[in-house]
């Protein structure tokens, strides 16, 4: 334990595989954002890209492989590393206090880093000698779930754990595909898009979490801008982790491709329940 505050959990929507080598706002804010925070000693990802059903898998390799799980991009980006380490002791000590939680939890040790874990962490923290755990997330299961997976987390924070839950704001693959062919990185963005983002504005910055844990129901266009919805399910982990009383940012706001919503978001816990590693 520190005498320093506690470390935000973000939430940050990483977008397209090539946004780490591209020219948009939202990589410029990434390369820069690590300024406005302090220096975590670990960090921990919940990435949209680590899908495991029925368990939180905790990846536990010392030497995580850097994944390239996409196709049809730049040939560079097939060759990018990020040799960040892993941190073992960590990875256990938070599978530990998940199955004390009562979630299904496992180890693992041939997992690497997916472009959810390692594109955006390539910008913020270029120099990968931070160790970083990764952390899946159920498409079984809901944002509830996902909210009590955050809870435990929380006392991470206060020892210089930085959490992150890495997904997208807004997730209408199909649609982005379709300005991605066009050559339409910067399209205006739809109402559909905005309405529904507006709706996740204004629920977040009053604090709403019932409504917001039953967003595919209630907000405007849900099922148009999460077809399926993995990658908002990593928001609810860094939500939870900052606790019922946590203050929330938006840090950065842009839109790729129009349909695909890069906010970023901050969470700041008011007080930690759960001891740290």
């Amino acid at each position: 334990m520190t005498d320093l505050p506690p470390m935000p959990a973000l939430f940050l929507s990483h977008g397209s595989p090539d946004t780490v080598i591209a020219d948009t706002e939202a990589a410029a804010w990434m390369r820069r954002a690590a300024e406005d925070f302090p220096l975590p000693r670990a960090i921990v990802v919940a990435s949209a890209h680590f899908e495991v059903r029925g368990a939180v898998a905790v990846s536990a390799d010392p030497q995580p492989q850097t994944i390239h799980d996409f196709g049809g991009f730049a040939p560079e980006l097939f060759t990018m590393q990020y040799p960040a380490p892993g941190e073992p002791e960590l990875a256990r000590h938070i599978a530990t206090a998940l199955q004390a939680a009562g979630f299904t939890t496992r180890l693992q040790n041939d997992r690497g880093f997916d472009h959810g874990v390692w594109a955006p962490l390539k910008l913020i923290y270029p120099e990968a000698d931070i160790p970083v755990v990764s952390l899946s997330i159920d498409p079984g299961e809901g944002p509830a779930y996902h909210y009590r997976l955050g809870q435990v987390l929380s006392g991470l924070l206060e020892d210089k754990v930085l959490v992150i839950g890495s997904g997208s704001f807004t997730h209408n693959l199909g649609e982005a595909f379709r300005a991605m062919q066009r050559g339409a990185r910067l399209a205006d963005t739809p109402d559909w898009v905005s309405a529904f983002t507006g709706w996740m504005k204004d629920r977040l910055a009053e604090g709403d979490l019932e409504a917001l844990l039953d967003y595919r129901a209630r907000a405007p266009y849900a099922v148009e801008n999460h077809p399926t919805d993995e990658h908002l399910l990593p928001l609810y982990v860094a939500l939870g982790a900052a606790g019922q009383t946590a203050c929330t940012g938006l840090m950065h706001d842009s839109a790729d491709f129009g349909v695909l919503a890069m906010s970023m978001w901050r969470f700041d816990a008011a007080n930690v329940a759960v001891p740290a590693a």
